[in-house]
C-alpha cells in the first residue's frame, strides 16, 4: 500500500516517533481510511500533551497514569462516549507498542472501558405528532403524498432507509400491513392503522399518478415531484419542513423533525399505552431487545415529568 495521507505524515505536535510508526501502521498495514487516522491521530496527540505535562511518554507511564488521563478527561466534562473512543485509541496503540517489543501487557490488563451512556431518543406527545401531520397544506399538489409518509413513519415505525424502498407491491391496503426487509435482509410484516391507510389509499387514487406523469419502472410507493423514487435526504427535508411549519404555529415546538424521530414516537407511545416489550421489538425489527428497552426508560421520565408536575408533594 501507498504512502500515508499527508494528514497522517505531517509533523506530530510535538514529535513522536512511535506514534507516527503506529499511524503508517494503521495506513499501510491495517488499510483503515485517512478519517479514522486522523481521529486516531488527534487522540494520541490529546494524550502526549497530557504526558508531556508530567514530562512522562506512552511507554514510560504506568497504567495509573493512564487512568488518571481518562478521569481528567471526564472531569474536563467529556461525554463517555468521547473517553470510550480514547481508551479504545489507547488500547490499539498499547497493542501495537506491545508487538514492537515494549511492556504494555499488564496496562491493558488494568484499564477499564467505560459503560457506555444511553442518551434517551427525543419523543413528540400524541397531540404533537397530530400538529406536524397538520401541517401539511391541503393545497399542495404533494398534499396527499406528505400526508400518507407522517402518518405511515407514525403508525409503523419504519426507518427513513426502508420507507423510501417500500414498494407497492409491499403494501396490503386491505389487510392494513406493509412488508419491510430490514437490516440484514430481514423481512418483517407491521400492521398499520386506519389513518395510515386512508393516507395511502388517497395518495395512489389521487396523487400518485400525477406525479409519475408516465415515468415507467419506478415500483416504490412513495416518488418525489418528479416522478423519482424518493430518497433519504429528500424524506429528511420533507419531515423538517412540516415540523418548522407546525413550530411556527406552536411557538418553535417542532423546529427540529426528522423521519427517525417519529419511529421513536411509534415505539415510545406503543409501550406507554401498554404493549409488549418484545411485540415492540418485533415490530421495529431490533435483534437485541436491550435496544428496545430505552424505550422504557423515555416513558419512564414521562411518568417522572408528570408526577413532579402534578402531584400536590413534589
Amino acid at each position: 500500500m501507498g504512502r500515508p495521507t499527508s494528514s497522517c505524515a505531517r509533523p506530530l505536535l510535538p514529535e513522536q516517533p512511535l506514534v507516527r510508526s503506529f499511524l503508517v501502521h494503521l495506513a499501510s498495514e491495517r488499510g483503515l481510511s485517512p478519517n479514522t487516522i486522523v481521529a486516531y491521530r488527534r487522540d494520541l496527540e490529546d494524550l502526549h500533551r497530557h504526558f508531556e505535562r508530567d514530562k512522562k511518554t506512552p511507554t514510560d507511564a504506568s497504567a495509573d497514569d493512564y487512568r488518571y488521563y481518562l478521569q481528567d478527561q471526564t472531569r474536563k466534562g467529556q461525554s463517555t462516549k468521547t473517553v470510550s473512543r480514547r481508551l479504545a485509541a489507547i488500547r490499539v496503540f498499547l497493542r501495537f507498542l506491545s508487538g514492537e517489543g515494549h511492556e504494555t501487557e499488564s496496562i491493558l490488563r488494568q484499564l477499564e472501558r467505560p459503560k457506555p451512556e444511553h442518551n434517551l431518543p427525543h419523543v413528540l406527545g400524541r397531540a404533537q405528532v397530530l400538529a406536524l401531520i397538520n401541517a401539511v397544506d391541503p393545497r399542495s399538489a404533494l398534499f396527499a403524498r406528505d400526508v400518507a409518509i407522517l402518518e405511515l413513519l407514525y403508525a409503523s415505525g419504519l426507518r427513513a432507509s426502508e420507507l423510501c424502498s417500500l414498494k407497492q407491491r409491499d403494501v396490503n391496503l386491505s389487510v392494513g400491513v406493509v412488508r419491510v426487509l430490514g437490516k440484514g435482509m430481514k423481512e418483517r410484516i407491521i400492521p398499520f392503522g386506519k389513518a395510515a391507510g386512508e393516507a395511502m389509499s388517497r395518495y395512489l387514487t389521487e396523487s400518485r399518478a400525477d406525479l409519475m406523469k408516465g415515468r415507467p419502472g419506478v415500483e416504490e410507493m412513495f416518488v418525489s415531484r418528479t416522478g423519482k423514487r424518493l430518497d433519504r435526504v429528500a424524506l429528511w427535508m420533507i419531515v423538517q419542513k412540516y415540523g418548522k411549519r407546525a413550530g411556527d404555529k406552536e411557538g418553535g415546538t417542532f423546529m427540529k423533525t426528522w423521519p427517525h424521530l417519529l419511529r421513536h414516537c411509534f415505539a415510545s407511545h406503543l409501550l406507554g399505552g401498554g404493549a409488549d416489550l418484545r411485540v415492540v421489538q418485533e415490530l421495529l425489527g431490533h435483534s437485541d431487545i436491550g435496544t428496545t428497552q430505552i424505550y422504557t426508560h423515555v416513558d419512564q421520565q414521562r411518568l417522572k415529568s408528570i408526577h413532579k408536575q402534578f402531584h400536590p408533594r413534589r
